[in-house]
């Protein structure tokens, strides 16, 4: 007998099929946005973490250590001071050290940072787990006035190998280097960091379109030729910050230590993985309002799961009364209900997770590539088996309110049958 009931609570779902079918797209929407909000989260924050790997340690003056890793990795402000090249030497020659990269900023082009660095720069910074710079095009920096732009410098203005840039002093000035122009010599690879936004030239560079400058301007009436700027030496007078390697992570604290002690000037050192964390946990308030919105979507669609089986109810009375003159028990016409909705939630779920893993193959390198977030196509973890077994759990409590309405009428719709 309750074989046959389940067959026919089975039948019952198929000939409501389109009013079935519409509740169930609507909760493997909602698990599907869910679900991907949580992926798009981790995934940008782990994304987040990886803009530097296999950095142990990031120098430049003493501010905030947010502020440090702002504008040494994500260009963002401006340092508080400089790192006078004496010092960054001395930093440099102890011997816990195995590689270090010196920083420098302050100008830019058409609102793109302009980096002055070295060529260990491209051998030692690392992204999302160890990833290397590398060139889609041209060549690093072989002449003093050649450049490497990023992904999205050349994107946006159209730059090629070769192109020429005027090179602008300062973040908003009007005061170019007019008359020492630079050339593209490479475009990188898109990294999804904020190396696709950065004009990178040499330290000499950075010295020699500054040698007829004094005080924020140039003087009135020189113009060193390009040749003579060649030949000449450029050690540079400071940096604003430098990227540290050491060569055992035991040495790292003692050596930041060393650094925020340093006696002839204040400098502060800090862990770039923690400076990101504490970052993140600034800007990380949109996630949780993304979060709570995917929340709400997946509450709409159990309340519509609710609701499809309250209308149901009326259409359902000589349907209940059947199977009550067929033996049911109101209980197990409650147990039905519950289950029908049960049936609609799994469905969903599974349908939800089928759509997301389709959408995340079609999509992923596209996100890759336009916004840096790595989005790992891989199986259901521990905490989204969780969130699909909730949902489960829950579209089978929502449907009790129905499910015990049912209960009540079953009754008189039964008494009503029978006589």
């Amino acid at each position: 007998m309750r074989s046959m009931i389940l067959r026919l609570a089975i039948a019952s779902l198929f000939a409501r099929a389109l009013t079935v079918g519409m509740t169930v797209l609507a909760i493997a929407l909602s698990v599907s946005l869910f679900l991907g909000v949580e992926k798009i989260r981790t995934g940008a924050k782990s994304s987040f973490a990886d803009t530097i790997s296999g950095t142990d340690l990031i120098v430049g003056a003493r501010s905030g250590s947010v502020q440090l890793l702002l504008y040494s990795v994500f260009r963002i402000g401006n340092a508080t001071n400089n790192v006078t090249w004496k010092s960054y030497q001395d930093i440099a020659a102890r011997p816990e050290i195995e590689w270090i990269v010196p920083i420098s900023l302050g100008d830019s082009h058409r609102q793109f940072r302009v980096m002055g660095t070295n060529r260990a720069f491209f051998e030692h910074y690392k992204y999302r787990q160890g990833r290397v710079l590398a060139l889609a095009e041209g060549a690093f920096m072989a002449d003093l006035f050649d450049t490497v732009i990023g992904a999205d410098v050349a994107v946006t203005l159209g730059y090629k190998v070769d192109a020429p840039i005027i090179v602008a002093h300062g973040l908003a000035s009007f005061s170019t280097h007019k008359d020492q122009p630079f050339s593209v010599s490479g475009v990188l690879e898109k990294t999804g960091t904020p190396v696709d936004r950065t004009v990178i030239v040499s330290m000499e560079a950075i010295e020699a379109i500054h040698v007829d400058w004094q005080g924020g301007a140039q003087v009135v009436g020189q113009s060193t030729p390009l040749e003579q700027l060649r030949e000449m030496q450029l050690t540079p007078s400071a940096v604003t910050a430098a990227l540290i390697g050491v060569k055992s992570p035991l040495q790292s604290f003692a050596l930041q230590r060393a650094i925020n002690e340093y006696p002839e000037e204040p400098l502060l050192a800090i862990f770039p993985g923690v400076a990101l964390q504490e970052l993140w946990g600034i800007v990380g308030l949109a996630e949780t309002a993304l979060w709570a919105v995917s929340v709400l979507v997946v509450l709409t669609a159990l309340i519509g799961v609710m609701a499809t089986i309250f209308s149901s109810l009326n259409e359902r009375r000589r349907e209940i009364a059947i199977f009550r003159a067929m033996g049911a028990r109101p209980l197990f016409i409650c147990g039905m209900l519950v289950f029908e909705a049960v049936v609609m939630a799994s469905l969903g779920a599974v349908l939800g997770v089928t759509m997301l893993y389709a959408a995340l193959s079609g999509a992923q390198s596209s996100i890759d590539s336009n916004f840096g977030i790595w989005l790992p196509i891989e199986a259901p973890n521990l905490r989204e088996l969780a969130v699909l077994f909730i949902v489960v759990c829950a579209g089978a409590i929502v449907s009790l309110i129905p499910a015990l309405r049912a209960y009540k009428l079953s009754v008189a719709d039964g008494m009503i049958v029978h006589t």
